[in-house]
């Protein structure tokens, strides 16, 4: 007769499995709320982030007076249905996919910015006027950093099922 006890054993597959479908759903919720609340920051103090913008694509010598507009929109839009696509059960990588092409874009400007046009430090709106963000490595290395449950997501979501990957 066996003195183990069942709490003593090695956690199981289905452990396993549990936990990463917890880990996906809180990457892929986490994510979509971060993506809203950062729309819906810029919205609230929209003049304010069209102004940024405009300095911006100044700075790039990019004419800011016909894309400074188009830009902020795009931005916008783009957050809302990168977080869209993430809530979506069957559009959950594809959001991810998004995800990750707005904060690798936003962190390449942000270091362009910095290195190649020796921009004056400039705050970034990226989180309206909530949370104070200058355009730079910092922000940079910020967006960089959240790749990582971006790649949660992606890699270990399964559409179909809507649970994370068990292999």
């Amino acid at each position: 007769m066996s003195d183990r006890r069942p709490e003593d054993e090695v956690p199981t597959e289905t452990h396993v499995s549990s936990f990463f479908r917890w880990l996906v759903h809180i990457c892929r919720f986490a994510l979509a709320a971060l993506f809203l609340f950062t729309a819906g920051a810029k919205l609230w103090i929209l003049k304010i982030f069209a102004t940024n913008v405009a300095s911006l694509l100044s700075s790039a010598s990019i004419n800011y007076e016909r894309w400074q507009w188009p830009a902020t929109i795009l931005v916008i839009a783009a957050e809302i249905i990168a977080a869209l696509l993430l809530l979506i059960p069957r559009t959950v990588r594809l959001g991810a996919i998004l995800a990750a092409l707005l904060l690798v874009g936003f962190s390449a400007f942000a270091l362009y910015y910095v290195y190649v046009l020796h921009g004056e430090p400039l705050e970034c709106g990226c989180f309206g006027n909530i949370i104070g963000s200058q355009l730079g490595v910092k922000t940079a290395l910020r967006n960089l950093v959240l790749l990582v449950p971006v790649l949660v997501v992606f890699l270990r979501y399964q559409a179909r099922k809507g649970t994370a990957l068990e292999n």
